[in-house]
């Protein structure tokens, strides 16, 4: 049976609260984690903080967007040349 999923916030918040005094084990408990998986969101993670975390959620968003954006252009783009070679 899988795990609940966190949230990218949450992750953040997990690792802070170790930064705020409490050791890794305890939090590990609390939150139903392994310490593997809290090391493994530390090294993705880092020093990131949760607006910072938003921030790239919002990017990565916009970034998908624009790169469907330019793959319907590129695509409209190679139709309205096979058809201008068909009329010539």
């Amino acid at each position: 049976m899988k795990g609940k999923r966190h949230t990218t916030e949450d992750k953040i918040r997990i690792l802070r609260a170790a930064d705020g005094g409490k050791s890794i084990v305890e939090i590990c408990k609390e939150k139903n984690i392994s310490e593997q998986t809290f090391h493994r969101w530390k090294r993705q993670f880092g020093l990131m903080e949760v607006n910072e975390a938003k921030r790239l959620k919002e990017l990565e968003r916009e970034n998908t967007e624009l790169k469907k954006m330019l793959a319907d252009s590129l695509l409209e783009n190679r139709v309205l040349r096979f058809v201008n070679e068909k009329k010539l």
